[in-house]
């Protein structure tokens, strides 16, 4: 009879990749050199995808300890280039959003922080479900492009003092993978493999600094203040354990932050920000986010100056300076920081009015973030094209007195048929009742 050899098995000291996902299974602790050799082999093609899968699901299910997540960040992070910055005249600092509906503070604190003092190279991602994404925006702008060579990147950096570009392959290539794979079965929302993501991309940047902006409540992955709190734990352990000043700030996703949720017209929200004619939460939460990452480490006197060297960047027009310069140094069109009107206009316009007096006492963010996406501005598929032009602007906001007819808000669309399918829905995504209700508190807590 014919002899039927085994496949050879990939041995971590004596122990095989399935038996390596039995044990996580069965909730025991793997070495930090069975993860290491786990990460390497899957980032190289020696492991396949569906034992990786099988390991995620025995994560999603039996999680990770601490100093599991710690090694798994570690080896993601070592899977390819980490950058350096030591000859930069200045500290290095750079922050992440864990994703919400309307969410455009990238475009404001990036150039604010930069024309504040610190350098900021910034890597951000696409949009994929209800929440937008830093890279669809800046698209927006004409000509602007986010996929740098790492040459580019590190001259864009050093002219304009900050960076707006997307993951290179060079990057944390375990990530890429790995975050595909995690799409494709269901374990996306695990906080350890949530946290190995957001910071292997983060810290293989080499910044001195992160801070983190948990979202939390309707429009956010993280549902109660408890689930974002913990996450935010081993974020910040993590990020220090690593030897990155990390904190994170845990705020209110309950309803569209600032006013505009959509690519260009968040872009436009931006620059009235930067111009210091934003909406309030807009501005709060930046201004809050950028002054951290200047003072991370620091005193509260500390703190203070930072908060100061913020509204000086604003008040001076220095912020909107910066935001200028990269435009251009990423091969946009930098007529649209003074003329937002060159940015992707949709044909229609509609209101979509109140059909009772009283207050807004609601706006589901998730609804709005899905309604807008179904208007052409977000994608199922990572291969997906995007309509940057379409979106929706409110015009009421929580705690805001409403009368029967007047606008809640406007949406903004290119085809009539995609326009009536979400009408009603939009309607219903805002609450009005008699009494008022004061608007949720935008910072919950800060995580150090």
């Amino acid at each position: 009879m014919p002899q039927h050899r085994e496949r050879p098995r990939r041995l971590y000291g004596v122990m095989t990749t399935s038996t390596l996902i039995a044990r996580k299974r069965d909730g025991q602790e793997l070495s930090e050199a069975q993860i290491a050799t786990l990460v390497r082999d899957y980032t190289n093609g020696t492991i396949p995808d569906y034992q990786m899968a099988a390991f995620c699901m025995a994560v999603y299910f039996r999680g990770l300890t601490p100093r599991e997540t710690l090694t798994l960040t570690r080896c993601m992070v070592e899977s390819g280039e980490v950058m350096s910055w030591h000859h930069l005249p200045g500290p290095t600092v750079d922050k992440h959003s864990t994703g919400g509906v309307g969410d455009k503070t990238s475009l404001v604190v990036a150039p604010l922080v930069a024309a504040a003092g610190s350098f900021v190279p910034m890597i951000s991602g696409r949009s994929l479900g209800f929440s937008g994404g830093t890279l669809d925006k800046l698209e927006a702008i004409p000509g602007f492009e986010v996929q740098l060579s790492p040459s580019h990147f590190r001259r864009v950096v050093e002219k304009c003092g900050c960076v707006l570009a997307g993951q290179t392959t060079e990057l944390a290539p375990a990530d890429r993978k790995l975050y595909a794979l995690r799409d494709a079965t269901a374990t996306v929302e695990c906080i350890p493999l949530i946290c190995a993501s957001i910071l292997s991309k983060k810290l293989a940047e080499g910044t001195d600094g992160l801070v983190l902006d948990v979202k939390v409540g309707e429009g956010a992955f993280m549902r109660t203040v408890e689930e974002a709190s913990q996450l935010a734990g081993v974020l910040t352990d993590v990020g220090n354990g690593m030897g990155t000043q990390t904190i994170a700030l845990i705020t209110d996703m309950n309803q569209p932050l600032g006013r505009a949720v959509g690519n260009a017209l968040e872009v436009r929200e931006a620059i009235e920000t930067l111009k210091g004619e934003g909406p309030e939460d807009l501005l709060h939460l930046s201004e809050k986010i950028a002054s951290r990452m200047l003072a991370l480490g620091g005193h509260p006197e500390e703190l203070g100056a930072a908060r100061a060297k913020v509204s000086s960047a604003l008040e001076s027009g220095q912020a909107l300076d910066r935001l200028r310069r990269v435009v251009e140094a990423q091969g946009g069109d930098a007529r649209v920081v003074d003329h937002p009107d060159l940015l992707p206009t949709a044909r229609f316009q509609q209101d979509i009015p109140a059909d009772r007096d009283g207050f807004v006492a609601g706006i589901n963010p998730r609804t709005i973030g899905q309604v807008v996406m179904s208007l052409g501005a977000g994608r199922d598929r990572m291969s997906d094209t995007i309509d940057h032009s379409v979106g929706v602007v409110l015009r009421k906001k929580v705690g805001d007195p409403v009368h029967r007819s007047e606008s809640l808000c406007t949406v903004h669309y290119n085809e009539s048929s995609r326009f009536e399918a979400i009408r009603e829905i939009i309607v219903g995504a805002f609450a009005v009742q008699a009494q008022r209700s004061d608007p949720p508190m935008l910072i919950k807590a800060v995580v150090d």
